[in-house]
């Protein structure tokens, strides 16, 4: 098993600004005020409130996003936001000569391209979400950390069976190859095959 080392602090643009939040710990929740964040690293759910109390996805953030400008607008967080994997975040915007207005129109068009991302990941076969989750996770090294199997089956709109037995095929078929990265469960961390994997249906 290899290893990996995870986020080097030192590469953060505007440094003593940097936030971590570590996997499965809230960044903000529903209805309090606070600032807005560039996603550094990480991936981050967000949750809208069940009937019944219980969080309910409603969309995901990966790296570049913008998260909570809602409350430039609105003075609260219409989402609750919980890390999936470790994060790094930025308040946004970053500094008071910073183009707000463009980089919000930004924001705004990867949000759609998120929503459609969502979509996809959520229709179809249960491989083909499966692999698509794990290409939008993946970076440009080969390399997958994934949310737990509960959250890959809230985001997929899968069993925690469903989830759990795909991904233990794709251990078996090479395509995920089990990696060790510090601070990170052995049973999420991954180098990704690509010449297997993209054999795989996509969403």
């Amino acid at each position: 098993m290899s290893h990996v080392h995870p986020v080097d602090r030192s590469s953060l643009p505007g440094l003593r600004s940097a936030r971590r939040i570590p996997a499965g710990e809230h960044l903000y929740r529903a209805g309090a005020e606070g600032l807005a964040w560039r996603l550094h690293a990480g991936a981050i759910r967000l949750d809208t409130t069940g009937p019944d109390g219980d969080a309910v996805f409603a969309s995901l953030a990966i790296a570049g996003d913008i998260l909570g400008c809602e409350t430039m607008l609105f003075g609260a967080y219409t989402f609750s936001a919980t890390a999936l994997t470790e994060c790094w975040l930025l308040p946004w915007p970053e500094g008071v000569s910073a183009p707000a207005g463009d980089t919000l129109l930004a924001s705004l068009a990867q949000a759609q391209q998120r929503a459609a991302n969502i979509v996809a990941l959520r229709g179809g076969q249960a491989m083909a979400r499966a692999v698509g989750l794990i290409r939008l996770f993946g970076d440009s090294a080969g390399r997958v950390i994934l949310p737990t199997r509960r959250d890959i089956a809230d985001i997929t709109d899968l069993r925690f069976e469903t989830i759990s037995r795909i991904i233990k095929g794709l251990e078996r078929s090479g395509a995920l190859v089990p990696v060790r990265v510090e601070g990170v469960p052995a049973t999420r961390s991954y180098a990704v095959d690509p010449a297997v994997l993209n054999g795989l249906p996509a969403a």
